[in-house]
C-alpha cells in the first residue's frame, strides 16, 4: 500500500517543514509493517512537497497511526497535507527492464461483496 501526503510549503517555511518531516518520518519508519518512504519536492514548483511511505499492508499503516511517536510527530504534519485522497493500492508494477505484472484489488466491488 501507497500512502501520498502532498503539501504546499511556502519557501521561507521550508527548513521548519523538513524537520518536522524528518521527525514524521522517522516516526513511521519504526512502526511495524513500514517498507520505505520519502520525503520529495517539486522541481518545478519548490513550494510543492509529498511525503510517500509503502506499507505492508492498510491494517499496518492504519495501526502506526495510533503509535504514540506517530501521533506526536506525524499526525501535526499529515493534518497540513491536501485535502484529498492519500492512500493507494498498487495493482501494477515492474522492475527495470521488466514485464509488467498486475494484480487484483482487494476492495470489494460493491456493497456487501
Amino acid at each position: 500500500m501507497l500512502v501520498v501526503n502532498r503539501f504546499v510549503v511556502a519557501e521561507e517555511a521550508a527548513d521548519g517543514f523538513t524537520q518536522r518531516a524528518h521527525a514524521a518520518l522517522a516516526a513511521l519508519a519504526a512502526c511495524r509493517g513500514y517498507r520505505s518512504g520519502q520525503l520529495a519536492r517539486g522541481l518545478d514548483d519548490p513550494t510543492a512537497w509529498a511525503l510517500v511511505t509503502e506499507w505492508e499492508s492498510v491494517g499496518t499503516y492504519r495501526r502506526a497511526l495510533g503509535a504514540f511517536d506517530v501521533k506526536i510527530h506525524a499526525t501535526p504534519l499529515l493534518a497540513e497535507s491536501l485535502d484529498e485522497p492519500s492512500a493507494f493500492e498498487p495493482l501494477a508494477s515492474a522492475e527495470p527492464g521488466g514485464t509488467v505484472s498486475t494484480r487484483s484489488s482487494d476492495r470489494s466491488v460493491g456493497p456487501g461483496r
